[in-house]
């Protein structure tokens, strides 16, 4: 029985919230590990771990405890991780994927080696090194840095314009990518299950933050021409076929200026970018990855209905307990979806939840939210 499986999650934030409440509809036995009872999946389960899961001996623990394990971010101890999958441990999606995509370098070079179409870079260690290779003329800006590791949600990621902004450098080892002028930023969701089987979602259209840099909006389905969706999904499956995954890979894609597709990151799990499928689409991508690690049927990926989502962010210049602004005007409109993750404290542009809006034309979802943008505001 399903139900008798224990799975473990590393991470307890917003997406591992989702991924126990998707797993109780089913009644699974879930466990998950973050530092403390602030985190939001601590709300939905009475099996939440306190412990660092960058901690290779807690890890590992968890890992003899449950019968298989999956993760919500990808900054986690790898090498428990790769001993229990030498011991026969069922790990999602595997240990060797999350090495290479955890760290952009190696990711970029993933691209380069598999001819993977994506911006030209350069690994570079420091600051110092970028400021050397651009007095020498070997890069010249515009280009964006980002940190080879532990960067998300905008952290991580510095736009250098002129040579003037090159007090702005991150001191730390980086990869150097060409500022392509782009036409739409994308994302695509795929599945993939032991037999070798593919499901991808359609692709959306993402909005991003003037200031930021992380997603206001975004728009399912992406308003793009049908051979674009096309290629999309093929590129999308072959990506998931090449990195081995058995499990979720969203995959952030830009279309140029020029009209060429650019892939831009990975992550291999549950993504921002399909946070929308709980409600517009037949299987969630939430349900979709259990369905993938209990060995089940991978459900259908097709929208139901068009749908905006849009990212609920901590009002600039509030930090402390949150308070929510407008909830009730919010919940009087019709097909509005509220998730409110329950993070204890609110800071500048930090993700508090969002809001998932369907309609069957996609002018008024987009209406709906951004009225929700401009009226729930998140506060201390």
């Amino acid at each position: 029985m399903i139900s008798n499986t224990r799975i473990g999650i590393l991470g307890g934030g917003q997406l591992g919230k989702m991924l126990v409440q998707a797993g109780s509809r089913w009644d699974l036995d879930m466990w998950v590990m973050d530092k403390d009872l602030t985190y939001p999946a601590a709300k939905v389960t009475n099996q939440f771990i306190i412990g660092d899961f960058k901690d290779q001996d807690l890890v590992y623990q968890l890992g003899q405890h449950v019968d298989m394990l999956t993760i919500e971010i990808e900054t986690i101890n790898l090498e428990a991780l790769i001993k229990l999958e030498s011991e026969g441990k069922e790990i999602y999606p595997s240990p060797k994927a999350i090495g290479i995509i955890k760290d952009k370098g190696l990711q970029k070079t993933f691209y380069k080696d598999h001819q993977i179409p994506t911006s030209s870079f350069e690994l570079v260690e420091n600051a110092t090194e970028i400021r050397a290779l651009v007095e020498a003329g070997k890069i010249q800006p515009p280009f964006v840095q980002k940190a080879r590791r532990e960067g998300y949600d905008g952290r991580g990621v510095q736009i250098i314009n002129s040579k003037s902004d090159l007090h702005l450098l991150l001191d730390v080892q980086s990869v150097i990518e060409e500022k392509v002028a782009i036409e739409k930023e994308l994302a695509v969701i795929a599945a993939r299950n032991n037999k070798g089987e593919i499901a991808t979602y359609d692709p959306v259209e993402m909005v991003f933050h003037p200031t930021a840099n992380l997603v206001e909006y975004l728009v399912a389905p992406a308003n793009i021409a049908t051979d674009v969706k096309y290629k999309i999904q093929t590129l999308a499956k072959s990506i998931i076929e090449q990195f081995e995954i058995v499990g979720l890979l969203a995959i952030e894609l830009f279309i140029t200026k020029g009209g060429e597709l650019l892939v831009n990151e990975v992550a291999p799990r549950p993504h921002n970018s399909g946070h929308h499928t709980i409600e517009a689409c037949r299987t969630s991508q939430y349900e979709q990855l259990l369905r993938v690690m209990l060995d089940l049927p991978l459900g259908d990926p097709s929208i139901l209905r068009p749908a905006v989502m849009v990212n609920l962010l901590g009002e600039p210049d509030h930090h402390g307990e949150t308070y929510y602004e407008g909830l009730e005007k919010c919940l009087g409109l019709k097909d509005v979806f509220l998730h409110l993750y329950g993070k204890a404290e609110t800071r500048p542009f930090r993700k508090m939840g969002h809001a998932t809006i369907l309609d069957h034309d996609l002018q008024p979802a987009m209406e709906k939210a951004k009225f929700v943008r401009q009226t729930l505001k998140v506060v201390s």
